[in-house]
């Protein structure tokens, strides 16, 4: 069955022409032009992404990836016409799993919607060259199933989030850089191994844990190197 995107966008033409990009590539595309029809269209349709347009007459893309959080885990795409680095942690705080700036290429577009998509079918279902339950003392993963609690407490992680946890569990005791994480993620030489973008999900991941930046009992900074989590 062909993957369904939802694609926000109020430049019609930027949707349409996403749209039309996306279709070649046998994607299912549902369009919107304005937040209520998005938010309509995410109760009614079992998507497996969005793209987000950050500048939104009736609401910001923001919002919107907030709303989807609150029920969903498939990965979440900003689009933004803003350059400032405040912009993209912000989407990624809130949940989102890339960004791109307009104007930006289809073809790339429709790149990194893939590789969103692969990973989270990996992350998401498993492989047999990994377990499907990673247990790290208090913390439990489960591959197949996306879920992840804390101390028998779920916790309501991202994509992205999730892949980080598992990659540093998978290595518990050992140091792994934020450009081995980017590789392991992403696998895309294109995206930009921007530390800054690890750091964001590192720090969203502790306030979910309880955990704290000065004294963390869990994933820990390894200054210069990398991050690790220990058992």
């Amino acid at each position: 069955m062909p993957e369904r995107i939802l694609i926000v966008d109020d430049e019609k033409e930027i949707a349409d022409l996403v749209a039309v990009y996306l279709e070649n590539e046998n994607f299912t595309v549902f369009k919107c032009y304005t937040a209520k029809a998005a938010l309509e269209c995410i109760a009614k349709k079992d998507l497996d992404l969005a793209i987000l347009d950050v500048m939104l007459p009736d609401m910001s893309g923001f919002e919107i990836c907030q709303h989807i959080r609150k029920q969903h885990n498939y990965p979440v795409i900003m689009l933004t016409a803003k350059v400032e680095a405040t912009d993209k942690i912000t989407g990624l705080t809130l949940g989102a799993d890339d960004y791109i700036t307009k104007p930006f290429i289809p073809l790339e577009l429709v790149a990194r919607v893939k590789a969103q998509l692969r990973r989270f079918k990996r992350y998401n279902t498993g492989t047999k060259q990994e377990e499907d339950v990673i247990v790290n003392g208090g913390l439990i993963l489960n591959i197949k199933t996306h879920e992840c609690t804390l101390n028998e407490k779920p916790l309501s992680l991202t994509p992205t989030e999730f892949s980080i946890l598992r990659i540093l569990c998978q290595n518990k005791g050992s140091v792994v850089s934020s450009e081995e994480m980017f590789r392991s993620i992403w696998g895309e030489e294109y995206y930009s191994k921007n530390n800054n973008t690890i750091t964001v999900h590192i720090r969203h991941l502790r306030e979910k844990m309880g955990d704290s930046f000065e004294s963390p009992k869990y994933i820990k900074t390894v200054w210069g190197v990398g991050y690790k989590i220990e058992g």
